[in-house]
């Protein structure tokens, strides 16, 4: 397990595909400031829908962060796209310690050279079983999670194909792609959230109620009934940024 008994004061920066007015981008910061055990203002945004990445904003930052994206796809064709697809492979270059959840798993994937596919017959919604492989259970991140664990889902894009050097680490009885590492450099992806607990999850998927009768076919108030909370998922973030606070002395 990765140990450091004080962690410095660390700077992230989360990459954002969001529209302006969506509620969802502030409380992606607070998530991930909760998950990391950091204050809001050590988070800073940069949405890729309008800005690019540089070499200069990662000079800027220890670690690099990717969420969700509301009613965005990674597994579409757009100029948009392909520079955002540009922009993280500079980031996979840089070797940035990076934690990308959902579609940030799905446009690392596909950026570096995997394949990502819109899929509603295998989509995920609400609290699934994950289980680890031989490589995430010896992994520092996920090992100690235990063989199987509880992971928050929302996705009708999967990823089908890893790209080259890519690690798989889960999987779900439904999705067999669910976590991966790059073998090259410290970056971690996850299709499920793990900077989520199950109030923010609720309210997440409350800004997207039209997800909830198309994957799930209940109410929001029928579906909530059926989520848990998944705090052993949660402790990722806590390990990367331990993980983080060791590149950051070495």
């Amino acid at each position: 397990m990765l140990s450091l008994p004080n962690l410095p004061e660390l700077r992230y920066l989360l990459l954002q595909i969001r529209d302006a007015d969506d509620p969802i981008g502030p409380q992606e910061v607070v998530c991930f400031a909760k998950a990391l055990d950091c204050q809001t203002k050590n988070i800073a945004t940069l949405d890729l829908l309008g800005e690019r990445l540089s070499t200069a904003k990662l000079d800027e930052v220890d670690a690099v962060l990717i969420g969700g994206s509301g009613n965005y796809s990674a597994a579409g064709e757009s100029e948009w796209l392909e520079n955002v697809f540009a922009d993280l492979r500079l980031l996979s270059e840089s070797r940035k310690p990076t934690f990308a959840s959902c579609w940030g798993f799905q446009a690392i994937a596909r950026a570096l050279g995997g394949r990502c596919i819109h899929d509603p017959d295998h989509a995920e919604l609400g609290t699934i079983e994950l289980k680890l492989t031989a490589a995430g259970r010896a992994d520092s991140l996920f090992g100690e999670l235990g063989e199987c664990f509880l992971g928050l889902a929302g996705h009708e894009d999967r990823v089908v194909e890893l790209p080259p050097g890519a690690v798989l680490l889960a999987s779900s009885a439904l999705v067999a792609q669910q976590a991966f590492k790059l073998a090259e450099a410290p970056i971690y992806c996850t299709q499920f959230h793990p900077e989520l607990e199950l109030k923010t999850y609720l309210e997440r998927v409350a800004a997207y109620p039209q997800y909830v009768e198309k994957i799930a076919g209940t109410t929001l108030d029928e579906f909530a009934e059926h989520c848990q909370d998944t705090p052993q998922s949660r402790l990722l973030l806590k390990r990367f940024a331990q993980l983080v606070a060791r590149h950051v002395h070495e």
